[in-house]
């Protein structure tokens, strides 16, 4: 396990903070690590040019350990003034505690953050709670190498028919030209739950649809139509099709990233965290970006919001006032530029992103229309053994597919209804 990280960040007070006798410390706690302690120390020091005497203590844990001590802090009263981590994660602080503010006021006093999209706002809710202010999108594009589209003269792939017919050509005509038959369509994953269902994600929210299993209730929907026809085809993909290399199965992140920067996949995940490196080396800069495939004329393809990284002010804020102010900062355009060059994400679109290359360009500027994730597992305390379940059922079509896949997931959606009445109970 990493050590704890620190650092203090911030600036000398050059004159009296107005109304102040003072200078004020305010402290943050994060999970960000070193590109965190960067970010935080750039935004630090230009927030200091508005609230001389200022400084910004920033604190990094483990993750595991960020829990643990955010929980304890808030319910013995020495809480932080800010907590920043992905949105699932503050939603088991507020679980656990019942004690962070709601920043519906607070986002709704910010004179420009009209950037801020439906999709955004939605994840930064939990119930009838804004518990965090939405500051980093963790986007999750389709991902296509250019030289293998010219190669077999396609362009990058709108619709699901498009991917079928391209991911064969990549299988049968040597598109890296080595000479041997060794690339694959795609570049997949199912060893773990969170690998196999993480992919299905991608799939269902990309075409448009919302929930992948279950709905915020608890209600099964695999066997909706929409969501069927994604989950067929998606099986198939492992299957029938053949368009991911035999032991996918057996692949998890690390064994996908080998596909794809080995050169033996055509179509893959790109995640804006994934571009800067697979610019640089890898994939040199050889890929397209773009949405998940279209799989329903009436419903928009998407890049799907695969997380939300954002900052919440406890009740028990010791500089509560200040902290709404630096939470509120963190949506400035200063920030955000320091965002996106400290931690390669942010979720304003009025950034200098000049430099960038195209494809992190899209990201950078969101040009892909969006589709937020909605994290079961963060308002169901029993999805992930329902995701389990699930997983199994499905590797075990996949090892042994069946001779109707509408049969098999009509079966397995009341299956898991049956499932879903014994955890609630």
């Amino acid at each position: 396990m990493k050590k704890m990280k620190s650092l203090l960040v911030g600036t000398a007070a050059l004159s009296i903070m107005a109304g102040a006798t003072r200078a004020q410390e305010m402290v943050i706690w994060h999970d960000l690590g070193d590109n965190g302690i960067a970010w935080f120390k750039a935004a630090g020091e230009e927030f200091a040019r508005t609230h001389p005497g200022v400084t910004i203590t920033s604190i990094s844990f483990p993750t595991d350990q960020w829990f643990g001590r955010v929980i304890s802090a808030i319910n013995t009263d020495t809480a932080p003034d800010l907590i920043y981590n992905n949105y699932e994660r503050v939603i088991r602080i507020e679980t656990q505690t019942e004690h962070l503010m709601d920043l519906t006021e607070t986002l709704a006093a910010v004179d420009s953050a009209d950037f801020l999209t439906e999709a955004d706002l939605s994840v930064a809710t939990y119930g009838d709670k804004m518990i965090i202010l939405p500051v980093q999108r963790v986007q999750m594009g389709f991902g296509v190498r250019t030289s293998w589209l010219e190669k077999t003269g396609e362009t990058f792939p709108t619709s699901w028919e498009d991917v079928k017919r391209i991911a064969a050509k990549f299988q049968a005509e040597d598109p890296d030209g080595n000479g041997k038959d060794d690339t694959f369509g795609l570049a997949l994953e199912a060893a773990k739950p969170r690998d196999l269902i993480h992919m299905l994600d991608l799939f269902t929210f990309g075409a448009g649809l919302r929930h992948t299993i279950v709905d915020p209730e608890g209600n099964v929907v695999i066997d909706e139509p929409e969501h069927a026809a994604v989950l067929k085809e998606f099986l198939r993909t492992y299957t029938d099709y053949g368009f991911v290399a035999p032991d996918t199965i057996n692949h998890s992140f690390g064994e996908m990233y080998q596909v794809i920067e080995g050169g033996r996949a055509g179509m893959f995940r790109v995640g804006d965290w994934n571009v800067k490196k697979w610019d640089a080396e890898a994939l040199n800069g050889d890929f397209e970006v773009g949405p998940w495939p279209k799989f329903f004329d009436d419903k928009e393809n998407a890049v799907v919001i695969g997380g939300m990284r954002g900052v919440a002010v406890p009740e028990n804020s010791p500089n509560k006032d200040l902290a709404i102010e630096f939470a509120q900062f963190l949506l400035s355009q200063p920030a955000q530029q320091a965002a996106l060059e400290n931690v390669g994400a942010a979720v304003s679109n009025t950034l200098e992103i000049g430099d960038l290359s195209e494809r992190r360009q899209y990201f950078a500027a969101a040009k892909g229309h969006l589709n937020a994730y909605d994290f079961p597992e963060a308002v169901l305390a029993w999805y992930p053994e329902l995701e389990a379940d699930f997983h199994r059922r499905l590797l075990d079509a996949i090892s042994n597919p069946p001779a109707d896949w509408d049969a098999f997931i009509a079966q397995t959606a009341e299956e898991l209804r049956a499932e879903v009445d014994r955890l609630k109970n």
